[in-house]
């Protein structure tokens, strides 16, 4: 194990028609963790997932993508369900999590990670909804000096009752972050009206050591201390879907960094432009394939390779 993920994994039902719809694994960490296991790097996944037949759906995928589940409780509480309508410009999403197996996470016993595994990451709707928010947290926090940790907000304002202490909480959250990947409505959520560099500079001070916000098409910004930002755009390609674009992309960014050597805190912060570059792209190149295909569907690492390698040309 190299990367590992804690927090949610649900059922994507995705509108296909009036009142029809499609069902999909899904949850950010968990299209992560699988776009992470795809891109060929030994991913684990750490929640708690109903025995309720959604539950073994979600399991059965987890080990089909090669997924190291042994940190994978199993409760008799339902499944989270999620209903995503597509619109022009982003999703509206539907979520049923009232006392669903994976936002009642917390066990006695912290998970104890093995040593190969470098990076952590954290976020989405599993900071929403206790008891999972607070043992999730402490999860993170008991990692400090162990291994890295990216934070990934992937916020869903339907979700958050009480938007000012939802950022309070970010405080705490930021400050046992090393890298923070956030989408452009993320940062907007955060601090409202305010331009993305300000809102990064923000995070910076609580102590991450870079900053990544995406804005879809656009492309992703690099933010970090003392440094000019960085921007890169994703290779274009025809979407079909923006479901998992972002999980994916977050996934890229670990791969990218561990294969460069990237699996403590001073590397982060000694990594240089160029190398960032290269990063990025990975990264952007894998949310846009996941792009072309209906779902959260991350690409394998030989499909992101084709695309780079057609992007040079």
């Amino acid at each position: 194990m190299r990367i590992a993920f804690v927090g949610e994994s649900l059922i994507d039902f995705t509108a296909a028609g009036d009142l029809a719809f499609q069902g999909h694994v899904g949850g950010a960490p968990t299209n992560s963790a699988v776009a992470c296991a795809r891109l060929g790097v030994p991913t684990g996944f750490v929640t708690q997932l109903s025995t309720d037949l959604f539950g073994e759906r979600l399991l059965a995928h987890l080990l089909a993508n090669g997924i190291d589940t042994r940190f994978v409780r199993r409760s008799e509480a339902p499944s989270t369900l999620a209903f995503v309508a597509r619109t022009p410009t982003s999703n509206r999403y539907a979520f049923y999590t009232q006392g669903t197996a994976d936002t009642l996470w917390a066990p006695a016993e912290l998970p104890a990670l093995p040593d190969s595994c470098r990076w952590l990451q954290f976020g989405s709707i599993s900071l929403l909804q206790e008891p999972a928010a607070s043992r999730i947290t402490e999860f993170v926090e008991a990692q400090r000096g162990r291994r890295l940790v990216l934070f990934d907000p992937n916020a869903r304002p339907s979700l958050i009752p009480d938007l000012d202490a939802w950022r309070r909480r970010c405080t705490r959250w930021l400050a046992a972050a090393d890298l923070v990947k956030m989408s452009d409505e993320d940062a907007q959520l955060l601090a409202p009206d305010r331009a993305l560099a300000v809102v990064a500079a923000d995070c910076l001070r609580q102590g991450p050591r870079a900053v990544v916000i995406t804005r879809g098409g656009e492309g992703a910004t690099l933010f970090r201390p003392s440094a000019e930002p960085l921007t890169l755009r994703p290779p274009p390609v025809r979407v079909a879907d923006t479901i998992g674009a972002g999980d994916t992309f977050a996934a890229g960014l670990l791969v990218a960094l561990l294969e460069r050597g990237v699996d403590t805190s001073e590397a982060l912060s000694a990594l240089p432009a160029e190398a960032w570059s290269a990063v990025l792209r990975f990264a952007g190149a894998a949310a846009a394939l996941n792009c072309t295909r209906e779902g959260a569907n991350p690409p394998t690492r030989a499909e992101v390779d084709v695309l780079l390698q057609q992007a040079d040309a």
